[in-house]
């Protein structure tokens, strides 16, 4: 906590993309420890809150937009955070083939309006920049470290291999405080429905329910490392906690494929996935990332950081959560998820 004039204030952050799975997660988790928390929203005609909607009375939302400067540096300025963490992008990756530029904008040049706006306005604010695994793209080790190369296979991990070494440029030129988490794959009952994962849990939940029989899918044999997105934001916190800024990768360790997903999500469900799933040519990437999974050594030394939910019970939960949601109305549930 930070003192002012001989009483304790508490820490303030600003979360960018507080409306996605790991703002809201990391809302909670800012909360429970006491921060003031401001949320950056971008202006729309139809809100889009319903992760964060029992955080509302305890949160304050602030207009801003990675494409507009301006509007970075006057909430900054506004808010003068301890801590910066910026989750907001534009995170589909098939998406980023159909529109590579804005991905380039939001993604990476957005990165630079905001390490900008801190520099001019405080350089002493610490920054969270979320990375991804999809930086390594077509891997050049197995495991995946902080010092793997970087080979990344979409418009979208282009665009984070930008953001990350802007990160980094500003880290060392300024002396900012700003590290990058190289996120693996992170999921929950509040993932997006376009994400495999989502879009497996909630077609088990459809086909158990009878409101569907069949379930399409491209590469059942791509491997990913698929984590707890709790679990991950804590390392988030836990980084900008240091006292020196540096990059880690966050991750289990552990590679399932997508068939594996497929066989936990169906199990759970008492079904059998073979009857249901068909394999869609259309759902495979122009450039598929065969084998993501990263070492996590760094993290656990050093922040003292490790996943607790393994794969199976992250399956098993997400499986549980769209069963109930579809079952007390599958209409706006619907309408809800993909908004």
């Amino acid at each position: 906590m930070l003192e002012s004039g001989g009483f304790r204030m508490a820490k303030r952050a600003i979360i960018t993309g507080i409306t996605g799975q790991d703002g809201s997660y990391l809302a909670e988790l800012l909360l429970s420890k006491g921060y003031e928390v401001f949320g950056v929203v971008r202006r729309a005609s139809a809100p889009n809150h319903w992760r964060i909607q029992h955080l509302l009375d305890r949160l304050t939302l602030r207009p801003a937009d990675l494409l507009d400067q301006l509007s970075l540096i006057r909430l900054v300025d506004e808010v003068r955070p301890y801590e910066f963490y910026n989750l907001a992008a534009m995170s589909f990756v098939p998406a980023s083939w159909d529109q590579p530029m804005l991905t380039g904008e939001f993604n990476a040049q957005g990165v630079t309006r905001v390490l900008e706006a801190i520099r001019q306005v405080d350089p002493k604010i610490r920054l969270y920049q979320a990375s991804s695994s999809e930086m390594f793209g077509k891997v050049r080790e197995v495991p995946q470290n902080e010092l793997t190369p970087f080979y990344p296979r979409s418009p979208y991990g282009v665009s984070k291999v930008f953001a990350h070494y802007i990160t980094v440029n500003y880290r060392e030129s300024y002396e900012m405080f700003a590290v990058s988490g190289m996120l693996f794959n992170h999921e929950s009952p509040r993932r997006g429905l376009e994400f495999v994962t989502r879009k497996v849990t909630d077609g088990v939940a459809r086909i158990k329910l009878g409101l569907a029989d069949t379930l399409a899918l491209g590469n059942l044999d791509a491997h990913r490392d698929w984590g707890f997105a709790g679990d991950y934001v804590r390392a988030m916190w836990m980084m900008l906690q240091q006292d020196v800024a540096d990059d880690y990768v966050i991750a289990t360790g552990i590679s399932h494929s997508v068939g594996d997903l497929v066989q936990v999500a169906f199990d759970h469900a008492g079904l059998d996935w073979r009857k249901y799933v068909r394999l869609d040519p259309k759902l495979l990437r122009p450039a598929e990332v065969e084998h993501l999974i990263g070492d996590n050594s760094k993290a656990r030394v050093q922040l003292g950081w490790e996943p607790t939910v393994d794969f199976t019970s992250l399956i098993k939960m997400m499986v549980d959560a769209d069963l109930e949601r579809v079952a007390k109305a599958p209409q706006l549930s619907d309408r809800l998820s993909t908004l």
